[in-house]
């Protein structure tokens, strides 16, 4: 079954619902408003986040989540999974990032930089409201599709940013996942690798400020030190926490695709890295088998350490 990325976050959560239900029964709204809406973590418009706080006594895991848009567009509006989290004692936060037109705007160079730098730093934001919030900040789990699943991703995998020596006390906090879940991510930067997965892939010179993707392929020695720097591929190492990669479509690696941007080719591509370095996964796309967990919200509430709701 084709899913447009428009509607994969609200079929992905009634599916998560649905194959939850018998199990999570607790009374949460169907449609939550925020515990605290639109909470800057940095200057720019765009650097705010929504706080779904879930009641509870002790401190609560989070599902941290990056919308997706192709770095172009998107809002902090619709998380993913967000009623079973509240309702499994999950709090969620939301957030929004500078976009690449914004990062164009604000001289950084590469564009993309922005878009992941953002997200390092919401995520060190949230840690550093642990107390404030009543959050357990050793069990946050990053969630994102598309583009967001990218930085979700590149979080995953990226050395840990903490700055221990900063005067900043948020700079201080980790950037580093419990877990994350990702829905149709690309996986690297490369546009060399790309075209080999996707033969007719077109997507990715955008992040460089790049008119065209021939000039990205034409590019690709001049960009390479960024591409290994921004790649999740690339920054796959030993130790990297679970993720999960959910795609609508088959595996045929090497083989062009009517949606090239959100092929499973990219998590087989990555699959075959994460394997070769030994970090645990899971990837779930269209006639895969043997999938430890098909409904998705179970790999979080087990990586999370959070029992259903009976």
């Amino acid at each position: 079954m084709a899913l447009s990325l428009r509607s994969l976050p609200s079929l992905l959560l009634a599916a998560a619902i649905g194959l939850a239900s018998g199990v999570i029964r607790a009374e949460v709204p169907a449609s939550p408003r925020p515990t605290q809406a639109n909470v800057p973590y940095g200057q720019h418009a765009r650097q705010v986040l929504d706080f779904y706080q879930a009641e509870a006594s002790q401190p609560t895991p989070v599902l941290f989540y990056i919308h997706g848009g192709g770095w172009m567009s998107g809002d902090k509006n619709t998380p993913d999974f967000l009623v079973p989290c509240l309702k499994s004692g999950i709090s969620v936060v939301s957030i929004e990032y500078r976009l690449l037109p914004d990062a164009i705007a604000d001289g950084v160079n590469p564009p993309v930089k922005a878009c992941l730098d953002d997200s390092a730093r919401a995520l060190q934001f949230v840690r550093s409201k642990a107390k404030e919030w009543n959050i357990d900040k050793t069990r946050i789990a990053g969630c994102g599709g598309s583009a967001g699943g990218f930085n979700t991703l590149w979080l995953a995998y990226h050395a840990d940013m903490a700055d221990p020596k900063s005067a900043d006390p948020i700079a201080r906090e980790s950037t580093r996942l419990t877990c994350a879940v990702t829905f149709v991510p690309q996986t690297s930067l490369d546009p060399k690798q790309m075209t080999a997965w996707i033969p007719n892939n077109q997507y990715g010179g955008h992040a460089f400020s790049l008119p065209n993707y021939q000039a990205f392929l034409d590019q690709r020695e001049k960009f390479m030190p960024w591409i290994r720097e921004f790649s999740p591929y690339e920054l796959v190492s030993p130790g990297a926490p679970p993720v999960y990669l959910f795609y609508d479509s088959p595996v045929a690696l090497g083989e062009p695709w009517k949606d090239p941007p959100h092929s499973a080719n990219f998590g087989a591509g990555l699959v075959e890295k994460l394997k070769k370095v030994g970090v645990e996964y899971e990837f779930n796309y269209t006639g895969a088998t043997g999938v430890k967990h098909p409904d998705i919200f179970g790999f979080l509430l087990e990586k999370l350490q959070v029992s259903p709701v009976k």
